[in-house]
């Protein structure tokens, strides 16, 4: 029996010397060396601080800034250590009365704006962490955003279109537009 054993223990001592520390810092390493900012988190500084992740989402509810998409991780919004969907179809009544009251409060917050809304702002993503919404998102928002910081609608527009991210390698994906950069550079006008 001994003779099975030995190489049974000697063989899961150096895998895990291989696969659980040898490996992960080869990699590490060349990520270090290759990219650092991905490495790191993608990690957006401001001041010399960091404010957040490009990779993952963050609320916003002041009508000075551009409001995320929903989050529906728990027990917090955008908790990145419980990435996951809601679950609820769309015949659930739940969600149903979610997406209602997410209009009324983007309709109460901005009372003028009749522009149907993105369906980005009511519904979560499925990582329930998506930092992203949709140029139409933006657009829509625009006016409340504008009226909150008493800045021209067309300065506000700007800042959207040059947050606005393309297509990855032109063709895969879709616009999106980086809410927590966005928000930023509307807090660098000041």
């Amino acid at each position: 029996m001994f003779a099975q054993l030995r190489p049974a223990v000697t063989m899961i001592i150096f895998m895990t010397l291989i696969t659980g520390a040898i490996y992960p810092l080869v990699v590490t390493g060349i990520a270090q060396l290759t990219m650092p900012g991905q490495a790191n988190g993608s990690l957006i500084q401001r001041d010399g601080k960091p404010v957040g992740s490009a990779l993952i989402g963050q609320p916003f509810s002041d009508p000075r800034h551009f409001w995320s998409r929903p989050s529906a991780t728990s027990p917090y919004p955008y908790n990145a250590g419980a990435s996951s969907g809601s679950n609820q179809g769309p015949l659930n009544p739940a969600l149903a009365d979610a997406v209602k009251d997410r209009v009324r409060a983007l309709r109460d917050a901005d009372p003028g704006n009749t522009a149907p809304v993105p369906v980005d702002l009511v519904t979560a993503s499925g990582s329930g962490l998506d930092p992203h919404i949709s140029p139409a998102a933006a657009e829509f928002q625009v006016a409340r955003v504008a009226k909150a910081r008493g800045l021209d609608p067309q300065k506000v527009r700007t800042l959207v279109a040059d947050a606005t991210e393309g297509r990855q390698l032109g063709f895969l994906g879709e616009p999106r537009v980086n809410v927590l950069r966005l928000n930023l550079a509307l807090e660098a006008l000041n």
